[in-house]
């Protein structure tokens, strides 16, 4: 099967080779790699140049075209095609040696899929563990991990349900696909994470990433996934292993990062329920509310007290702005 992998990069030119050097590793190498820079400097094409990656095309995007979601849309237009499956990886990601193998080998076994996301192994410790669960942990599909105290207080206080991870309940706001465990097993889910994902080639005739995501594109990976799930089934293959390091820089400052938190999240809860009904609006303003009141609290107890502060600005900055201009969703 010709697949294709497409990074989009800005200003990490460690990253970027860290994640090429361990491609090369691959059972399966890529038919083609498009690498989609946004750096305002040469130093990316630069190292491309210095490392000679076999089947890789490099594409320096106008200022015009910078952004997550822009740029991946460039990366697509230049895709092969003969390409079958286009794999997006973020430019901070190390893969362990059988990655592709395993997430292509996803659209053998289940036909149906329209993408397929990998597993994330670096940034959650789990237990294999018959025994019940501690009040500050959870436990799915036989295995436990600590949960965080955000989702212990919104348990709580009655803020979180029972939906699996990877699907959004009517408040949104669930469990991400990083509460599912290692087990081996392939998850049917309607939201993936868009730095370690794959999607048939033929999907993206019908859509695209939406341009409403501009910039760090916070949550934009969530859009796209809810609307492609209207369309047909997505999973997660846990055996599809890689670490993601989070490479901080080219992120935004955290009064922006704050002010995307609240309106892109109420952005991709009106993509999946565009009329939610009264209570389900009210959980999810006391959520905000919550999480605002949590950031403040680090004011006082973490060593980070700046970004705390300017955090718990932007969030809520950002929830009077929806009173006030609330996001036009497109679906």
């Amino acid at each position: 099967m010709n697949f294709s992998l497409v990074v989009c990069t800005y200003k990490r030119v460690q990253s970027l080779q860290n994640l090429l050097d361990s491609v090369k590793t691959q059972t399966l190498y890529p038919t083609e790699i498009l690498i989609i820079d946004g750096s305002p400097d040469s130093e990316t094409e630069l190292m491309l140049h210095e490392r000679n990656y076999k089947q890789l095309t490099y594409i320096k995007v106008e200022n015009d075209q910078i952004g997550l979601t822009k740029q991946r849309n460039v990366g697509i237009s230049n895709v092969s095609s003969s390409s079958k499956v286009i794999c997006f990886l973020d430019d901070d990601i190390i893969l362990e040696n059988g990655y592709f193998e395993e997430l292509l080998n996803t659209y053998q076994l289940y036909p149906d899929a329209l993408a397929v996301s990998g597993y994330i192994t670096n940034e959650v410790q789990w237990e294999n563990s018959d025994r019940f669960p501690n009040s500050k942990e959870y436990k799915y599909d036989g295995f436990i991990r600590i949960e965080g105290s955000r989702f212990r207080l919104r348990r709580f206080l009655g803020l979180i349900d029972d939906t699996p991870p990877g699907f959004m309940p009517t408040f949104s706001n669930g469990r991400p696909v990083s509460f599912l465990p290692p087990t081996g097993k392939v998850y049917h889910v309607e939201q993936i994470m868009g730095g370690v994902s794959s999607y048939k080639t033929e999907v993206f005739s019908e859509l695209s990433f939406s341009t409403y995501f501009e910039g760090y594109g916070l949550y934009e990976d969530a859009d796209f996934s809810l609307r492609l799930a209207k369309k047909g089934k997505l999973y997660v293959n846990t055996l599809a292993r890689l670490a993601h390091y989070h490479d901080t820089s080219g992120r935004p400052n955290k009064f922006q990062y704050g002010k995307m938190v609240v309106r892109n999240g109420w952005y991709v809860w009106r993509v999946k329920y565009p009329s939610p009904k009264l209570v389900a609006r009210l959980k999810w303003n006391l959520i905000v509310w919550l999480q605002i009141l949590l950031r403040i609290v680090n004011i006082f107890n973490t060593s980070k007290k700046r970004e705390a502060f300017t955090e718990a600005l932007g969030r809520i900055y950002g929830w009077f702005s929806i009173i006030f201009n609330k996001p036009k969703v497109s679906r």
